[in-house]
């Protein structure tokens, strides 16, 4: 695909992937058994060559990999260290490597599972069961796409970007700058967006560096010009330091946009010229671990950062604000604000892309032009009504959806070096997240009778209760499967008993 084409509407006798097979398909991805799962590829992606590139292979993964990053850092993952930095004390070592385990290694391990299939986390949820596996995926995308997460980073970033820097220059910080604001702020993102082809040289090869040359700058001058302030830890931090932060690092729920940015990574790597199925899950690993190397050591970096800034421990941002405000004057103010907005508009463009992809799978007769243009209206509608409705309906689903997330890519990493292929241990393990997973959703809004109940047990908590009997029902399922001879049946044979089995 060029650079001056998007995928376009396609019609139900195009060059589409069908159930057949008749439709032409790149080359599919798998596990070294010999698995192959369809890569659907957009019939002008096909008529085309990929884009040219002047960096080699290696260049082409740096960008993609710096691209990754940018996508998974937003403005909640600018947040969250700098309180943790200042919470945890002298036991600062054990919660950032708690936190670095589960905010880092987690998104990693997402993306890398979901390179195993050409369909992202569709085609993985698709392996549970056919409506599953469009239910499913539909719900991830919304949540963490034009009806909360969208919608959500652009308001984020006027009241921590647009908004200081308009007081700072006296003019009004009303509405209707929020307005002019979200315009211009999803303009840009869907000026990005539309061109997937280019994204991993526009975002990966020019706004990344400049957010980590940023980044570096301020912690480098908070780190040479400010002492420790010293704080103890305290509560939890002191108690269970390692503990706490896996806990904090597992809130920033980037498993959930692991699953979906997976696919955005691989259609990259594809319109670069990597289109074969070992190569592009090879590049998909590299650039997953780019992009983690770098999280790790911004994470450690604004974490440190956290240490030495004043104000309240828990407040992520307004320790930023006295961090930048304290060691670069009012030019702080401004370089504090760029880092805000590139980090949300680059989540922004990765999110919208992702949507506009799936959604053009999923109803293909809509083109990918409109996905894009119609989720960045209804994401421009809802930040400026406001997020607080949406909000009620939004915490409890993601409560619900990312036990779901984290079940499908862990058994899909056991999947993988299976000869055969699961289908018990992915539903086994799918039905207990969904059950404990509804009984957090139905705590966060307001019903914690089956809470308190499972409470009782001494073993539960609305956020990590779920795991170890999600692990015991997906270790049943297992030895269902390796008893019914689908650990070692070959894909084409199907199961013991079973008839021969094609994923999607």
């Amino acid at each position: 695909m060029s650079a001056a084409r998007q995928p376009s509407s396609r019609s139900t006798n195009d060059a589409r992937p069908n159930r057949s097979g008749e439709a032409a398909e790149c080359a599919g991805f798998g596990s070294p058994g010999g698995r192959a799962y369809p890569l659907r590829v957009h019939a002008d992606e096909l008529e085309e060559n990929p884009v040219p590139t002047k960096s080699g292979p290696a260049g082409r993964v740096l960008t993609t990999g710096l691209m990754l990053f940018a996508l998974f850092f937003g403005a909640g993952n600018l947040i969250f260290p700098p309180a943790l930095g200042a919470s945890a004390g002298s036991r600062l070592v054990p919660v950032v490597l708690g936190f670095l385990a589960t905010g880092v290694l987690m998104p990693l391990v997402g993306v890398i599972a979901v390179s195993t299939s050409g369909e992202g986390i569709t085609g993985i949820a698709g392996r549970v069961g056919p409506r599953f596996g469009v239910l499913m995926p539909l719900a991830v995308n919304l949540s963490i796409g034009p009806l909360y997460a969208v919608p959500r980073v652009a308001t984020v970033s006027y009241e921590l970007a647009t908004r200081p820097v308009l007081a700072l220059l006296g003019l009004p910080t009303g509405r209707p700058a929020l307005a002019v604001h979200v315009l211009v702020f999803f303009a840009v993102s869907v000026l990005l967006a539309l061109r997937p082809s280019r994204m991993a040289d526009r975002v990966g090869g020019w706004l990344t560096p400049a957010l980590l040359v940023l980044i570096a700058v301020l912690c480098t001058v908070v780190l040479i010009g400010m002492p420790v302030q010293g704080r103890t830890a305290v509560g939890e931090y002191a108690a269970r330091p390692f503990a706490t932060g896996l806990t904090r690092g597992y809130m920033t729920m980037d498993m959930l946009a692991a699953t979906v940015f997976g696919i955005v990574v691989m259609t990259s790597l594809r319109s670069q010229g990597i289109t074969t199925r070992r190569s592009i899950m090879r590049a998909t690993c590299w650039s997953g671990i780019i992009a983690a190397l770098l999280l790790a050591v911004v994470y450690v970096g604004l974490a440190l950062l956290g240490t030495r800034a004043v104000g309240d421990a828990g407040d992520g941002t307004a320790l930023l604000r006295s961090a930048a405000a304290s060691s670069l004057g009012t030019a702080g103010v401004v370089v504090f604000a760029a880092i805000v907005l590139l980090a949300c508009l680059t989540t922004s463009v990765g999110l919208l892309s992702a949507w506009g992809q799936f959604s053009n799978d999923l109803w293909p007769r809509v083109s990918f032009t409109r996905e894009v243009l119609a989720a960045a209206l209804v994401s421009l509608v809802l930040a400026n009504l406001g997020l607080a409705a949406i909000l009620t309906v939004v915490s409890p689903l993601t409560l619900l959806l990312y036990p779901i997330t984290i079940t499908l890519v862990l058994v899909t990493l056991v999947d993988v070096v299976a000869p055969g292929h699961l289908r018990a241990a992915y539903r086994w393990g799918v039905v207990c997240s969904t059950a404990l997973g509804l009984v957090s959703a139905l705590s966060d809004l307001g019903w914690t009778a089956p809470s308190r109940l499972l409470a009782r047990t001494g073993l539960w908590n609305d956020q990590t209760g779920w795991i170890l009997p999600t692990a015991v029902f997906a270790v049943v399922g297992l030895v269902i499967d390796v008893v019914a001879g689908r650990w070692s049946m070959p894909v084409e044979q199907g199961g013991r008993g079973d008839p021969a089995v094609h994923r999607p």
